[in-house]
């Protein structure tokens, strides 16, 4: 595959990542880190999807800030950033292949779990807040993806909405620069992982951009369907490639 078709397909797929996120709040990464591990490097991948939904939340933070009920997402976020370098370790230690697959193979299951309509029922604990953080803090690390437990977990919670949405924004946020911190750390952000993101920028934030036009005029409960449906046969299709 020449470089010009590879570079199209990442704009394209980070333009949907986008729409996506901005439609629905969240899937960004699932939707662009399985095919970008593809067409540019697992490490490449991460990198950008990490890098592109921090820009996409800057914006937000302020008023996520203000809202976030902190003594729920404050010991998750702290565990979370404890183990994001264990997995930014496993991401520059497996092999390229083995990395790509571990990438496919998680969205697919927790694109598996959200399809299903799967939800924690039981009350927040400490520990189960520390134990996600921790699982949550090594995947994102690894593969980019490490959102879902924890949107699962504070959806269970009484928080109107908008202090669930300000949560996850935070939560997001805060341990995509921990990961990253981590990969700049071990010498995977450089330059040309770095520039490979900003060049994907443009697409990304205009399809967050977009999204959130759409926001309301579209029938949200289908669109999430349609879109878990879709990263279940994008990951399937990377897992056998």
């Amino acid at each position: 595959m020449s470089l010009s078709l590879s570079m199209a397909g990442a704009l394209a797929i980070c333009g949907l990542g986008g729409l996506v996120r901005g439609a629905t709040g969240f899937g960004g990464a699932m939707v662009m880190t399985p095919v970008l591990s593809v067409l540019l490097s697992p490490i490449a991948a991460v990198i950008a999807a990490l890098l592109l939904e921090t820009f996409a939340a800057f914006p937000m933070l302020r008023d996520a800030a203000r809202k976030a009920h902190w003594r729920t997402i404050l010991p998750i976020c702290v565990v979370a950033c404890l183990t994001a370098p264990l997995g930014a370790y496993l991401l520059s230690t497996l092999d390229p292949l083995l990395a790509r697959r571990a990438i496919a193979a998680t969205v697919l299951v927790f694109a598996l779990v959200l399809l299903t309509g799967l939800r924690y029922r039981g009350k927040q604990r400490l520990g189960t807040s520390m134990a996600l953080g921790a699982t949550s803090g090594v995947l994102v690390g690894a593969t980019s993806v490490g959102a879902p437990p924890v949107i699962l977990y504070l959806l269970a919670s009484s928080d109107p909405p908008d202090v669930t949405r300000a949560n996850l924004t935070l939560f997001v946020t805060i341990i995509s620069l921990a990961a990253l911190g981590a990969l700049l750390w071990r010498g995977m952000l450089d330059g040309p992982n770095g520039l490979m993101a900003l060049l994907l920028s443009p697409l990304y934030l205009a399809g967050v951009w977009l999204g959130s036009r759409l926001y309301g005029k579209l029938d949200a409960a289908l669109m999430r369907r349609w879109t878990l449906i879709f990263l279940v046969v994008v990951s399937s299709v990377v897992l056998a490639l």
